[in-house]
């Protein structure tokens, strides 16, 4: 991403943010989930939005709730 990149209206100071500040929104209050194994057993990880890893249930309900309760939006991933 370059300037010419920023999308058309963006405000002035949103056209010098670098391609390392745009991939950092949201990665506080995003999250999203997906299946892993565990010693064997099935289990959902949940993971920022910039891939960190942040922590695990043993369903996808537990999972967004436990994304909700910490204030952060689920996100679906395809």
């Amino acid at each position: 991403m370059n300037r010419n990149d920023t999308p058309a209206g963006a405000p002035e100071h949103l056209k010098d943010i670098s391609v390392a500040d745009w991939a950092g929104f949201g990665a506080q209050d995003i999250a999203y989930i997906r299946p892993v194994v565990v010693n064997g057993v099935k289990a959902m990880a949940i993971h920022a939005a910039d891939g960190t890893p942040i922590g695990a249930a043993p369903s996808a309900d537990l999972a967004v709730a436990a994304i909700l309760q910490h204030e952060m939006e689920p996100a679906l991933v395809h």
